[in-house]
């Protein structure tokens, strides 16, 4: 694949500086450079800013319902575990609409790839606070201040029993190739949290923010400890907001645990046409 052969006829509609744009970026580069093509990979986007990534790279996709995009990629990914299957969601549509999904399919292992861009707010219906926005943060939800702690997205994911869980900053693109490309190689369930700014509806944390306050983890630190992992996951605040790579283990995935697809993709098994209607007769 090259950049052309991803690219659509149709040109990104996101807000002017809105990470969104790294994220299209670095994902493309990774598919060049993994060979992800038609043949071979899908991804499945939920609703949100996000979502409009099905528009803008021309490979196989489905923007499924709000909070529901992991349910059809572990659907597409039981039927037919050969292929690459990536997840598009938002912090809304991952953690709000869509966090019982999200930690079934961290608990059950399931070999997909979810990219969770996470900007702190509801975008796309214009600013309204979401399961990662910061406690007393006011927005058009919250005017007088939002009551809710937030999720600590990667501490979730490695309690609800993720594999492989990093972090990357939107503009970061190099880097958020590199782990899109990790992630995928990755036999389990890989979650990538994308920080990303939204410059129009989260003043909070501009692209500054990040810049100022992310550091990458030590080149010593042990990816295999689930305990300093989940320390580490904690971290947040002024200079110290980590990016890289927390946990990674190898344990058994979903689509391995069936015997029915465990040697072969479901979509390779042939079809048994059998009579029902003695079966029909003793439901009617």
């Amino acid at each position: 694949m090259t950049q052309e052969e991803l690219t659509t006829p149709n040109l990104p509609n996101w807000c002017p500086g809105c990470g969104n744009f790294g994220i299209w970026t670095g994902f493309k580069n990774a598919a060049i450079k993994s060979g992800w093509d038609n043949t071979n990979t899908v991804f499945v986007a939920g609703i949100g800013c996000h979502g409009h990534m099905v528009n803008f790279v021309k490979l196989n996709s489905f923007e499924g319902l709000h909070g529901r995009p992991i349910p059809v990629a572990t659907g597409i990914k039981m039927s037919n575990h050969n292929l690459n299957v990536f997840v598009f969601t938002g912090d809304g549509d991952c953690l709000g609409e869509g966090g019982n999904h999200f930690i079934h399919a961290a608990r059950r292992n399931h070999n997909i790839t979810v990219l969770l861009h996470n900007n702190n707010i509801y975008g796309l219906t214009t600013g309204q606070t979401s399961p990662t926005s910061r406690k007393g943060l006011k927005s058009k939800s919250t005017p007088d201040g939002n009551p809710d702690e937030p999720f600590k997205v990667l501490n979730l994911a490695i309690a609800a029993g993720a594999t492989f869980v990093a972090r990357v900053y939107s503009n970061d693109i190099a880097g958020l190739s590199e782990m899109i490309i990790k992630a995928n190689e990755h036999k389990g369930f890989s979650v990538i949290e994308i920080l990303q700014p939204c410059i129009t509806f989260n003043k909070e944390c501009p692209p500054a923010f990040f810049t100022d306050n992310t550091y990458h983890l030590p080149s010593d630190y042990d990816q295999t400890n689930i305990l300093s992992a989940l320390e580490k996951t904690l971290e947040w605040g002024e200079k110290k907001i980590p990016v890289g790579l927390f946990y990674k283990v190898e344990k058994p995935t979903a689509e391995s645990e069936f015997p029915q697809i465990a040697t072969k993709p479901l979509v390779s098994n042939p079809v048994q046409k059998r009579d029902i209607g003695e079966l029909l007769q003793t439901l009617c």
